[in-house]
């Protein structure tokens, strides 16, 4: 095992003990930061890369307040916490060769997600001691990537030499739940990128294989729905509530009759519902989580529309107030296939199985704002897949991945560097 195969593994297992959900990667980040500056990076950190108003589904200041306190007590590099202790976590790092060549940007994402990771002894991070020490878990490998994010700095700064132009990491906050891309997107972490790689590990693609474009991510919105009603005795003065939990009950049969569009495939799901305070008391709180997709974003809109009228009519029919507040957002894209060329070509010559793209079915992905800035602006840029045995799917509490997978991973876009700033 080489030393750097050996670090990547460290790095993983150290950001899996210690899961940080979206806009609360404080620990992470500024390990991450710390990493960097030990390399040679220079870099920007917190509100410098990311506009705070563009972000979505910020942790209260309550929150990030206590998370502040556990990242302190849990291995945070004091240096650099005052840039990331308002939930502002993201980071982009550059290596400028002082050469003539494009600009080169890789995404990677940092959270976690609130999913209690399984105990039993048959699973891997248990065996091997590195199981989440909180409530939450790295279920869907963005530990992982955070590693190869690490992984691809080491490279590129021991090889400088062979590189030109500029190549930009982007350590991206809050992908769970579409969050954290526009915000990086609108402070311009991208705005000068003439390629862009954004990746993933996992989803279903088998080990050792490299899928060199993704399509097929669906656009969403992400939408927490508050109805206010009156309270009022259920028994003795019914008539002088409004309730607010048959508006949003009717709110979420209605919303699942939205008729679908000719335009493309749609989805829509409640995933919560709270309401209510006592038996025999007149519901005066309602609270919904909603998301919408589309196969393209003009479908997701209409979705998202039509999702907004029916709110809106639950509300009157029970005199109810409401409130929509929009906690996350992607959009559709369609990778540019000369890069994932480039991509799936080096990714052979690193052993894997080039697959050029896959317009299966996706989730959602809010890379996607990222890709679609760089290609408005005239660039290249694509989404990518190492594949790699997994113990269970993503989004599972049993979720783990074959770590042998990273190596070839790293090594993949670092030659995509090497070719891509020398063409």
């Amino acid at each position: 095992m080489t030393q750097l195969e050996t670090q990547l593994i460290e790095w993983r297992r150290d950001f899996h003990q210690y899961p940080e959900l979206g806009f609360l990667e404080m620990r992470t980040a500024t390990i991450v930061a710390d990493t960097l500056e030990t390399l040679g990076f220079e870099f920007e950190i917190g509100k410098a890369v990311m506009n705070p108003d563009y972000v979505m589904g910020k942790p209260d200041d309550e929150e990030t307040k206590k998370h502040l306190e556990w990242a302190k007590e849990n291995g945070a590099i004091e240096k650099y916490l005052g840039y990331v202790s308002e939930g502002y976590t993201g980071i982009v790092a550059t290596l400028d060769t002082g050469k003539p060549g494009p600009t080169i940007a890789y995404r990677v994402d940092m959270d976690a997600l609130p999913i209690f990771e399984a105990t039993g002894d048959d699973h891997f991070p248990v065996e091997k001691g590195f199981r989440s020490t909180t409530e939450n878990m790295h279920a869907c490998g963005h530990d992982v990537h955070t590693s190869i994010g690490l992984g691809l700095a080491t490279r590129l700064m021991e090889n400088k030499d062979q590189l030109a132009g500029k190549i930009k990491i982007l350590f991206q906050p809050a992908e769970e739940g579409t969050r954290g891309a526009r915000s990086m997107v609108e402070a311009g972490a991208v705005e000068d990128v003439d390629y862009l790689i954004a990746s993933h590990i996992g989803t279903g693609v088998p080990h050792d294989t490299i899928v060199a474009a993704n399509n097929g991510f669906l656009a969403t919105s992400k939408m927490d729905v508050t109805f206010k009603g009156v309270s009022s005795h259920a028994g003795g003065r019914p008539e002088e509530g409004r309730n607010a939990m048959l508006a949003a009950a009717n709110a979420v049969i209605n919303l699942n009759a939205i008729p679908r569009h000719s335009g493309g495939a749609t989805r829509i799901n409640v995933g919560e519902l709270h309401a209510g305070s006592g038996r025999n008391v007149i519901a005066d709180h309602a609270a919904l989580k909603i998301e919408t997709r589309g196969e393209t974003s003009e479908v997701n809109e209409y979705v998202k529309a039509q999702a907004e009228a029916v709110i809106e009519g639950a509300a009157k029919m029970y005199g109810a107030t409401y409130n929509i507040e929009l906690v996350g957002e992607a959009e559709n894209t369609n990778c540019s296939l000369e890069l994932a060329e480039v991509l799936k070509g080096v990714g052979e010559e690193a052993g894997l199985t080039g697959e050029l793209k896959s317009d299966a079915a996706a989730g959602s992905e809010d890379a996607t704002f990222m890709i679609n800035a760089v290609q408005k602006q005239g660039g290249q840029a694509t989404y990518c897949v190492f594949g790699t045995d997994l113990a269970a799917g993503h989004h599972n509490e049993k979720f783990d991945i074959n770590e042998s997978s990273m190596l070839p991973a790293v090594e993949t876009l670092f030659a995509s560097a090497t070719k891509l700033s020398n063409q």
